[in-house]
């Protein structure tokens, strides 16, 4: 029984701990013919890896990817691809002290308590160390939309660090890419840096919420019931290390509105239906409308922190414990990247899901 990969058609498999020698992942379903390359990949994972500012970890991780198989002359051959990001900033021993205890917030003793044995080694398979290989993954995805859907794009940034929110009247596309914490509110990246500073000084943390756009997604990807486009949105992005809560469109905040204000009305434009607005976040009934697709996920605050906290032994003795070694005061920062590669993989899934089904065929209007 694995519980390593995801996916319908366009299936991904990871491997490999924070710790080990590699991670990596196996691209199985991804289309013939698509133009793929290692430098393609790394322009992704450059967004991801560690060490390129003080509000990451100091990991110094070159998170260089290897195509072992399944692309050849710069085209995937259809065939299962592997990719391979080598781990070479280990420092094993930061984590000595912990190996008989648990470490609040971590899932050291969930993994315990199932498995009966651990890597203590910066958590293994439980470290965020493991996205870098989602995110090789989603850049063989983006490629293949490239392909299928020029017009696509996804486009992931932060909206809240802590009580923080941002001011959506500042909104900038352009801004997302000039701070290193990947948000639109130019004035918010200046206010986050002064509060994650002095986070990071004391040797605490902070969580974040990340939103995740695609546009340019025609109507009529997903399923009803039980294959739909955002439930495996939903899946995709929860199944990210410290996410504790997903949303698609208004979310939660649907609870609060009324049925004259959710409900988005539907006018015939020039080239098909529009819409005066998008509480639905660009999906109903589980299928995709033609408008942007809007998720939003939650990151709790990082556990690996430099404060004391209690906790017991894997005997049940009681013990105090701080988490040594180099960790993010804000793991959302290094989340947005990754939540933009699940998209890519989910929307891919969905369109080679929907070619199967439909054939591309559509119900007309007008």
């Amino acid at each position: 029984m694995s519980m390593n990969t995801f996916g319908h058609l366009f299936r991904v498999t990871t491997w490999g701990e924070s710790h080990g020698p590699a991670l990596g992942a196996t691209v199985d379903g991804c289309p013939p013919g698509v133009p793929v390359d290692e430098a393609m990949l790394q322009h992704w994972l450059d967004k991801r890896k560690p060490g390129q500012n003080k509000f990451t970890t100091q990991r110094r991780e070159p998170d260089q990817v290897k195509i072992l198989s399944g692309v050849f002359e710069g085209r995937t051959t259809g065939t299962s691809i592997q990719l391979m990001i080598e781990n070479t900033d280990q420092r094993s021993k930061d984590y000595g002290d912990i190996a008989e205890k648990f470490r609040p917030g971590h899932a050291d003793i969930t993994y315990w308590q199932k498995y009966g044995i651990r890597d203590y080694r910066g958590g293994g398979r439980s470290s965020a160390r493991e996205t870098a290989a989602r995110v090789a993954a989603g850049g063989v995805a983006r490629a293949a939309l490239a392909e299928l859907m020029p017009g696509l794009k996804i486009t992931g940034y932060m909206v809240q660090m802590g009580p923080k929110v941002i001011d959506r009247d500042r909104f900038d596309w352009d801004e997302i890419a000039r701070n290193p914490f990947w948000t639109p509110d130019p004035q918010a990246a200046t206010d986050w840096a002064d509060y994650l500073d002095e986070l990071r000084k004391d040797g605490n943390s902070v969580g974040a919420v990340i939103e995740v756009t695609v546009s340019g997604t025609p109507a009529g990807l997903g399923a009803p019931i039980y294959g739909k486009l955002d439930t495996d949105l939903a899946a995709a992005m929860m199944s990210i290390n410290a996410v504790k809560g997903v949303e698609i469109g208004e979310g939660m905040a649907a609870a609060a509105l009324t049925g004259v204000d959710n409900a988005d009305e539907i006018l015939m434009g020039e080239d098909g239906p529009v819409y005066t607005t998008n509480h639905a976040g660009g999906i109903l009934g589980g299928i995709s409308t033609g408008q942007d697709i809007v998720v939003r996920f939650a990151v709790k605050p990082t556990s690996s922190i430099l404060t004391t906290r209690r906790t017991i032994t894997k005997s049940g003795e009681p013990a105090e414990i701080i988490t040594k070694g180099r960790h993010d005061p804000c793991v959302g920062i290094r989340a947005v990247p990754v939540g933009e590669a699940m998209a890519a993989c989910v929307v891919l899934d969905h369109l080679l899901l929907d070619r199967g089904q439909t054939g591309g065929v559509r119900g007309p209007i007008g």
